[in-house]
């Protein structure tokens, strides 16, 4: 339950901050109040939304497309870690929209379906299918999280968060990281969604240097 809990919050809190964003933050700091026996699990989703709450909804907007938008080492689209702006890309994002429909789930169509919102969106209402799939994009999450971090954003703790959720210990570091999306996530064919393999992207190969 928590872990739904936390993957719902943090699609709430990555989301633009557009006009609805009081309504959105308090809502989600409302119902992290409510969780008992949960502190250290959803701690991080608490402490960013202590360091935004006072912050106008128009700068935080600007924040937000400074920090997500103008920076591909901090895009919220998960397969461009693994996959650059190539062709492969497509075939990813098929692999997405499949799931979603293998699970009776339509996104919208105006997001691509690898948007990190969304995927938490479907992790939260769809959990077994939805987590392995976070956890086959755990590279780029841990990627995204350490991005954060060195731009000093309060985002970084949203992916903490979310990170946390994830089995297995986060990367220590960038390099660490890097070998991750390079190798993939530990195989694991259990029960697993076919998830094919992905070559490494040009953005890995030139972010390694």
């Amino acid at each position: 339950m928590t872990t739904a809990l936390i993957h719902q919050a943090a699609s709430l809190l990555l989301l633009h901050p557009g006009r609805d964003w009081p309504q959105r933050l308090h809502l989600v700091t409302d119902t992290l109040d409510g969780v008992s026996g949960a502190g250290a699990e959803t701690e991080p989703l608490s402490r960013f939304c202590a360091a935004v709450a006072g912050v106008p909804a128009l700068e935080l907007s600007a924040r937000y497309i400074t920090t997500f938008d103008r920076s591909r080492r901090r895009t919220l689209h998960l397969t461009y870690y693994t996959d650059g702006d190539t062709r492969r890309r497509g075939q990813s994002l098929l692999n997405w929209r499949e799931l979603y429909r293998t699970h009776g789930w339509q996104p919208p169509s105006d997001e691509l379906p690898d948007f990190l919102p969304l995927a938490l969106e479907f992790a939260a209402r769809c959990p077994e299918p939805g987590r392995r799939a976070l956890q086959d994009h755990r590279a780029a999450l841990e990627l995204l999280r350490l991005a954060l971090r060195e731009h000093r954003s309060p985002y970084a703790d949203v992916l903490e968060a979310v990170c946390r959720t994830l089995p297995g210990a986060s990367p220590a570091d960038r390099a660490a990281a890097l070998r991750l999306a390079r190798s993939g996530p530990p195989t694991e064919t259990v029960g697993l969604l076919p998830f094919p393999a992905r070559p490494t992207s040009p953005y890995v190969e030139e972010a390694s240097r």
